[in-house]
């Protein structure tokens, strides 16, 4: 099957607790061309109730892959969509589903995109809301509680529309470095995290929202595989600075 732009988007449910949703999201990805559907600690399903909820899906349900952590479902990622009912207090990049669609569409041209949502009766954790590059809504009325599997489906509507056509194959990269991976996000924040640390920056800051800060700024940023690396061997150097500082020091 030739690679396209909805090929490129993996639907990653944190928890969901229901299989009706399971079955309702890998209905909506049939409709839409995507393919892909991760799980992260999903409540218990079988194969054949899914196949009973989307007919003829089996190439959908058979490709479904669980995860122990949403870390692992996101690594191979280069950009992180998380969608939430509600707005958060932390400075995120926060945007409506219809103006998120060509951002998240640039992005597959550069590799694999994640439609990242939460449990049904609560959503997205904080901490789970730290991996997104992005924060997405979707435009309501004042009830802004929609169904898992429905809010899967309007993301997956409005990509499809912003792709024109869920055929059309996937261009050649623009940027002459590879887009950075979520994984690789990941080993920047823990770095600079440990760096921040030895100079004792948290003394007198709030740990959980310098990171959350630091997390936002690079999101927005939207850095590179190269930048990434450059990021990290910063942190790193000072991390081996004061190492040997203290290794001196003792002696």
């Amino acid at each position: 099957m030739p690679e396209t732009i909805l090929s490129r988007v993996v639907v990653v449910l944190y928890e969901p607790q229901d299989p009706v949703n399971i079955g309702g999201t890998v209905r909506a990805m049939k409709n839409m061309g995507a393919r892909d559907l991760r799980l992260v600690r999903p409540c218990e399903y079988t194969d054949v109730r899914l196949a009973g909820i989307a007919h003829g899906t089996a190439d959908i349900i058979e490709r479904i892959r669980h995860f122990d952590t949403l870390d692992e479902a996101l690594a191979d990622c280069v950009k992180v969509a998380a969608f939430t009912a509600r707005r958060r207090a932390a400075k995120r990049l926060l945007t409506d589903a219809r103006e998120a669609a060509p951002i998240i569409q640039a992005a597959a041209h550069e590799g694999t995109v994640a439609l990242l949502f939460g449990r049904e009766d609560s959503g997205l954790p904080n901490e789970a809301m730290d991996r997104g590059h992005l924060v997405v809504t979707i435009s309501t009325t004042e009830h802004s509680s929609l169904n898992l599997a429905q809010a899967v489906l309007l993301s997956l509507y409005e990509l499809h529309l912003a792709a024109a056509d869920a055929t059309r194959y996937i261009a050649p990269p623009k940027r002459d470095a590879p887009a950075a991976l979520a994984a690789e996000y990941e080993l920047m924040f823990s770095d600079a995290e440990k760096a921040l640390e030895q100079v004792q920056f948290f003394k007198t800051r709030h740990h959980e929202r310098i990171m959350r800060s630091i997390r936002s700024l690079a999101f927005r940023a939207s850095p590179d595989k190269r930048e990434i690396a450059l990021l990290r061997a910063m942190s790193i150097e000072v991390l081996r600075t004061i190492d040997r500082i203290k290794r001196g020091l003792a002696s």
